[in-house]
């Protein structure tokens, strides 16, 4: 076992001593992993939809506090991703993972939940609210991709995900933080584990050949809540995915601006996270 998937595994172990469910589910054939934590709150089931090359211990810091406010919070390593198996390694590579996505709220989640992807997972989880909106209560989105901003800035993003030296591993950290951590500096080089994947690789090259960004119209459609949380620190996408975001989404949409939030604030700053997301959700009537 690596140094990744062994800190992967205590994080896991960890959660469960904690209470939090950990299991293999067989999803139209395919098993997936996922976490499952029954909350004490009245909110609806809250879904957490990781990005590329993360996983559902990615938000191992906020499965508490959102216990609190809601009646139940998953999170699904996607194929590929985590504790789930490689999938999809062929052409249709981004399509495959939106249909398991899309197969586990048909036979994990159960009804209509408040979706929150971040990164790849927002992308996702705008397909499934515009395809599928009787699954989707409301929709939250913590730094998503997926704005058509131009193939050679989505290009550039990609490009930085390719680790294959300890000085791009320490990079990709940089732009994954407002303020990268100084153990996970040290130990960057780990980062490879998790974005050298076939999976992870598949789905890069998928996206650079089929270019399906989101479209305007797609965004303006959304009728429910609809929350959007951009990190004032964010470094790995570019800016001109916010503007893409704000001029597009329905009028209804909330759009906040958040210092010191970098790609991923679930890991960095997650009671802040939280917070956004729970009075977000109180507005909401959710």
């Amino acid at each position: 076992m690596d140094l990744m998937s062994g800190l992967q595994e205590v994080a896991r172990r960890m959660l469960v001593a904690r209470g939090v469910r950990s299991e293999m589910v067989d999803v139209a054939g395919q098993p997936l992993h996922h976490y499952e934590l029954k909350g004490s709150g009245k909110g609806p089931t809250v879904l957490l939809v990781h990005g590329l090359g993360g996983t559902a211990n990615g938000f191992a810091r906020i499965f508490f506090g959102l216990a609190k406010r809601f009646e139940r919070v998953l999170a699904v390593d996607l194929p590929g991703h985590g504790f789930s198996p490689e999938y999809c390694l062929g052409p249709v590579c981004v399509r495959g993972q939106y249909d398991m996505l899309v197969e586990y709220c048909r036979k994990v989640v159960g009804g209509p939940s408040f979706v929150v992807g971040n990164s790849l997972g927002g992308a996702m989880s705008v397909k499934l609210a515009v395809e599928h909106p009787g699954w989707v209560k409301a929709l939250g989105l913590v730094a998503p991709a997926g704005a058509d901003v131009g193939h050679e800035l989505i290009q550039e993003v990609l490009a930085s995900l390719d680790v294959r030296t300890t000085e791009q591993s320490r990079e990709l950290t940089r732009r994954l933080f407002h303020r990268p951590p100084w153990l996970l500096m040290l130990f960057a080089d780990t980062l490879r584990g998790l974005y050298s994947t076939p999976a992870v690789r598949a789905l890069s090259a998928d996206a650079l050949a089929t270019r399906e960004y989101l479209k305007p119209e797609v965004l303006k459609g959304l009728a429910m809540p609809v929350l959007l949380v951009w990190g004032g620190s964010e470094k790995l996408l570019p800016h001109q995915s916010l503007d893409f975001f704000r001029s597009h989404l329905p009028a209804h949409a909330q759009v906040r601006v958040v210092e010191r939030f970098g790609h991923i604030p679930h890991v960095e700053r997650p009671d802040e996270l939280v917070s956004e997301l729970v009075r977000f959700a109180d507005a909401s009537g959710l």
